[in-house]
């Protein structure tokens, strides 16, 4: 085993799941200001720094996506946010792409920049404790999009960004993300997501990227948001597993889904039946952002000193993805 497959099976391995807390500042002031919380570096470090270090941490969460300004910050016990990661057994992480800008000639997509300099961040991440990354593409999607412009564009951009992480000893999360947005059904989901990831992988081969060492962050197969045509639960996870087994070479160890707009409940259902009908020999897990902390972060806003009750909602949300990662979830679990 590489030492790159070791710390993506340390991330994902035993129901693990990864918690996406790197949204930027501005997100993140999206969300405090939605709950009436006045986003300050210091609230986003509180809120932040209350979830991890948490029970949950120790036996669901495997890896933590930051942010820049998270990476840097220290926690009130005098420890490194990665060092408080790093000490309940978890890995710490890090978001290194900057954002999706309009793609030229095709200005209704986007691709993804920050491959210059990278390089050089990736070294003062690595040096501040960071041992994986994540990259994040945008795709539309319709009768006329994803172009094959974005696809090619933002497979080469993610393959570059994973080539440089893997050069500086990290793991690099790879997220193509098909977006939910719009009336389409789940069909057309499974062609363009397939036509993705597959592009996706031509790129990583061609750019000599070891796949037992990165981790594959898809969005799951599901009709729009706005489609009159929704599908089932067990079709979601049907389809999903399809287009994987289509797209995805078998040396990549996991698969750890974004929740991609889900709400928390559905999310943690999709991901429970994705595990139940697994004929793959791929780890399927979690990687979640708002679906992990939103209803950590509404009881957080009722009493910004009530850690406990925050911790516990977040307990609850965190075990309740690890136990459908192992395909143990259930309604009464759920509601217990």
């Amino acid at each position: 085993m590489s030492e790159l497959n070791k710390i993506a099976l340390k991330i994902i391995c035993n129901g693990k799941g990864i918690l996406a807390a790197d949204e930027s500042n501005g997100t993140m002031t999206k969300r405090l200001e939605a709950v009436s919380v006045a986003s300050t570096p210091e609230n986003r470090l509180l809120f932040r720094e209350m979830l991890f270090s948490s029970e949950a941490m120790k036996d669901c969460i495997g890896g933590v996506i930051l942010y820049d300004e998270t990476i840097k910050q220290t926690s009130s016990s005098g420890k490194s946010i990665p060092d408080l990661i790093s000490s309940v057994g978890s890995v710490a992480g890090i978001k290194v792409d900057t954002g999706a800008k309009d793609l030229a000639n095709s200005s209704e997509e986007k691709i993804t920049e920050g491959l210059d300099g990278l390089r050089e961040r990736l070294k003062k991440y690595y040096e501040l404790g960071a041992r994986f990354t994540k990259w994040r593409s945008v795709y539309i999607i319709n009768k006329k999009f994803p172009s094959k412009l974005s696809i090619n564009s933002n497979a080469h951009a993610l393959a570059r960004y994973a080539a440089l992480v893997q050069e500086n000893g990290m793991v690099p999360i790879v997220e193509p993300e098909v977006l939910m947005d719009g009336d389409h059904d789940a069909e057309l989901c499974l062609i363009k997501t397939s036509e993705v990831i597959k592009k996706c992988f031509e790129e990583l081969v061609l750019n000599k990227v070891d796949l037992s060492g990165i981790i594959l962050k898809p969005n799951m197969i599901l009709a729009g948001n706005k489609s009159k045509n929704k599908i089932s639960n067990e079709e979601v996870s049907q389809k999903t597993i399809e287009c994987l087994k289509k797209s995805v070479p078998s040396e990549v160890p996991g698969i750890a889904f974004l929740s991609g707009g889900q709400s928390d409940i559905e999310a943690t259902e999709n991901l429970n039946l994705i595990n139940k009908n697994n004929n793959t020999n791929f780890i399927m897990t979690y990687s979640y952002g708002r679906a992990l902390q939103q209803s950590a972060l509404k009881i957080w806003s009722k009493n910004t000193k009530d850690i406990k009750a925050t911790q516990n909602t977040f307990n609850h949300r965190a075990k309740m993805c690890t136990l459908a990662a192992q395909g143990k979830w259930s309604i009464e679990l759920e509601n217990k």
